[in-house]
This record gives C-alpha cells, structure tokens and sequence, in this order.
C-alpha cells in the first residue's frame, strides 16, 4: 500500500504555506533595502530576523524578550478575534475598533474610578463586546455588511475613546498621554506571580500571558468540541443550509461578534493593564493591533494553536523592525519590513490553494498513468 504524501495532512500544508509566506516578505524586504541602500541591507534584515537576540548579554535578551511577550498576548487576543468571527463566515475587520475600545474602559475605570485589575478587564471585554453586537445587529436587522460597519465603528470608537481618555484626572496634564497607572492605580495592574523574575525583572510580563494562550485553548476547545461551535461553523459554510437545517442563524451572528468583540476587547486590556504603555489622545489613526491581528489569523492557518505561534512571530519581527541602523535608513524602513512580511502572510490561503491543486494534479497524473498500464497488460 503506498504511502500517504506528508503534504496532504492540512496542518502540514498550513505550514508549509506559512514559511513561504514568511520567506517572500522577507526577500521582498530585502529587495527594497538594496533598492535603497545596497550597503546596509543585509545587517538591516538581518536586525529584523535577531530581535532581542542582537543583545551580548543574556539579562537583556530576557528583559526584552519579555516585553515582546508582553506585547505578542494582546496581539494574540486580537488574531483570536478574527479567526473566531470568521469561522461564522463573517470579516471582524472591527477588531480593531473593539481593542480601542476595550483600551477606554480598561483605562478609565483604572485611572479614574480606580478599580482592580480584574474589574478593569472585564470592564475591557465588555465595552468590546458591545460595539461586536452592535456591529452583528446591523448585519441580522439591517443587512448591513460587517465589512463596512466593522470600517465605521473603527473610527467613531477611536475618537470617542480619544475624548473620554482626554478628561480631567485620566490625561497626564503635561503630555497627550494618559497617566501612567503604576503611579496612580497600582491595584489596576495585572499581576505578575513572579513570572517577571524570568525575564530580567522586566515590570509588564504578568500573567496577561498565560491568559492569553488559556483563551486561546479555550477559543479552540469552543469551536472545535461543542455544539455551538460545530453551529458557528456550519453558519459560516452556508447561511442558508443552516437556517432551513433548524439553527438559530441571527442568534449565531450576533453572539459571533459579541464573543469575537470581547476577544479584541480583552488584548486591550492585557496591554495596558500591564503598564507597559499609556493611550495618546491625540492619536489620529486607529492602533495597527486589531488589524495585525488579522494577518496573524491567516499566518495561523485560522487555528487558534496556530495563531499562538504566529503572533509571536509577528510581534517578533515587529519588534526586531526597531533595530535597524537609523544612519543608514530612515526612521519609517523598520515599519516597511515589518508591513511587507505581515503583508505576505496574508496569502497563507493562496499558498495552500497552490499546494492542493498541485498534490491533485499529480494524483490525477498517477491515476491515467495507472489506467494506461493496466489497458496495456489487458491487451
């Protein structure tokens, strides 16, 4: 009996598509920087690809290594999202909003009521899901493509968060910044459990981390294992099979989006509860988390396992981006290889789409070669 190819398991095929993917952004970044200045292009990819590991000394690769960690729960958070309001058959290009979102809540009853941490992020995870129903009820009530409302929202949350987090007592009256919440509201951090001590002591690696991939597991047990799970999924495959087949099809939108809202609402929370950063009010184009997030879904291969691996990948490189020798590049060529390669690995899909139409063609060569043999021994 013959084998069966290894390419032919679909999280082979993911992973092979994914590393294509990484490899072309990373050539075409390449490109670009010999285009630019052939003398340093090779030190400047190579800055993006070392990261943190460009440090002689093992504290701080730890310390920074820590921070991209930090940085790559949220990110998680909000690929987690997408994929999950995806699966239903519907674009959650609002995560994006639904993280500004939770950023205001989770900031504002930090900062100003000085609520818990736990508080502060239920608190996140709930301004997200809000705005992920109001973006599904559209859909259900009014038809209205979760594109187009997810666009809209984006920028109506980024500005009403911008006024809220700009009031008395929340911005830090000599910047455009919020106050820092390691001085104001302790209590609103998230705790670390000695988890800091593992990396250098650095301050924002808490347990946002292991919360992170906990939902992760917790996404993919849902989809994967239960009813309503098997029900998002059936729904996005076809809306039309699922709803003559007796399933609660408006529900399942609404309750898509609210849960994928939540997801998004939540990285936000797990950011800036860490206190590794404060919100800028006079920011003037929605965060790049929401929408790296859904570039992080498809590198994943849609799988919320996967997504644990891509979005440190990401934040990796993202992080690595600011390394690049400014002497010789400019300020915005470490912000261009990180878009180039994020952008790549959107085209996982493709990828994978080339490799099973190649493994067919190749079963259907084998299948006429066998016919004609045996036609030839018959005869």
């Amino acid at each position: 009996m013959k084998k069966k190819s290894i390419l032919r398991y679909d999280g082979v095929q993911t992973l092979v598509a994914s590393l294509l993917c990484i490899l072309g952004g990373l050539l075409i970044g390449y490109i670009v920087l010999l285009i630019i200045e052939p003398s340093g292009a090779w030190e400047a990819i190579t800055s993006v690809l070392k990261s943190y590991f460009r440090y002689p000394r093992a504290n701080l690769q730890l310390k920074y290594l820590g921070q991209t960690l930090t940085r790559t729960a949220p990110l998680l958070m909000c690929s987690l999202s997408v994929l999950f309001a995806y699966k239903a058959g519907m674009f959650n290009i609002g995560a994006a909003g639904q993280y500004v979102a939770g950023a205001c809540a989770a900031l504002y009853l930090g900062i100003a009521w000085h609520m818990p941490w736990w508080v502060c992020l239920i608190a996140a995870m709930v301004a997200g899901a809000l705005l992920g129903a109001f973006s599904g009820a559209l859909k259900t009530y009014c038809n209205v493509n979760v594109v187009i409302s997810g666009i809209m929202l984006n920028w109506i949350a980024l500005y009403l968060t911008n006024m809220i987090l700009s009031t008395d007592g929340v911005k830090n009256p000599t910047s455009p910044y919020t106050m820092q919440l390691r001085g104001v509201n302790p209590g609103a951090l998230i705790p670390q459990m000695g988890l800091n001590t593992l990396f250098g002591n650095e301050k924002s690696v808490t347990i946002a981390i292991p919360l992170a991939i906990i939902m992760a597991l917790v996404v993919w047990f849902i989809l994967n294992k239960t009813k309503f799970g098997y029900e998002l999924k059936a729904t996005g495959y076809n809306f039309h099979a699922a709803k003559y087949s007796g399933m609660k099809e408006n529900r399942n939108i609404i309750l898509t989006m609210v849960i994928a809202g939540a997801l998004a609402g939540m990285g936000a929370g797990l950011l800036y509860l860490t206190g590794i950063e404060e919100w800028e009010t006079s920011v003037s184009s929605v965060p790049g988390m929401g929408f790296n997030g859904i570039a992080v879904a498809f590198l994943g291969g849609l799988s919320p396992l996967g997504s644990i691996l891509a979005a440190y990948f990401i934040q990796h490189i993202t992080m690595g981006g600011g390394h690049v020798n400014l002497n010789v590049y400019c300020a915005q060529i470490s912000n261009l290889i990180s878009s180039l390669i994020i952008f790549l690995c959107a085209f996982v899909a493709f990828f994978k789409l080339a490799i099973q139409k190649r493994l067919r063609r190749q079963e259907e060569a084998a299948l006429l070669t066998a016919k004609t043999e045996k036609g030839g021994e018959e005869a």
